[in-house]
């Protein structure tokens, strides 16, 4: 399981950077750059739903990257914060936790129906 989550992380990391590689590319190569970034990407993300759920996968996949995306935003381009912004990370974060939590609660149901 813990080869599973190292390409959930791996996913949201290459989501992060080729999401910088969108505000910053200014020639054909970096363009390529990119390109390459983001078949890395999706090959960490298909690689992460062979062994979890493709439901949880892309949940921490899609909030990471939002979450990941805005911080960017205010650290690194100059965004500004709100706490709107923070309240609203904070959901999605919850949603996010909340999901995993029970597609666990959801596995042990199985395992003690089955003797």
């Amino acid at each position: 399981m813990n080869k599973a989550w190292m390409y959930v992380f791996l996913t949201c990391l290459f989501e992060l950077f080729w999401v910088f590689g969108f505000n910053v590319a200014t020639t054909w190569w970096h363009w390529g750059i990119v390109v390459i970034i983001i078949l890395i990407d999706f090959y960490f993300l298909s690689k992460a739903c062979e062994y979890l759920p493709t439901g949880t996968v892309y949940a921490i996949f899609a909030a990471a990257g939002t979450v990941g995306t805005a911080l960017m935003d205010v650290f690194i381009f100059g965004g500004a914060f709100s706490i709107m912004k923070g309240v609203f990370m904070g959901i999605l974060i919850t949603g996010v936790v909340s999901l995993k939590l029970a597609d666990n609660k959801g596995e042990e149901q199985d395992t003690k129906g089955v003797a």
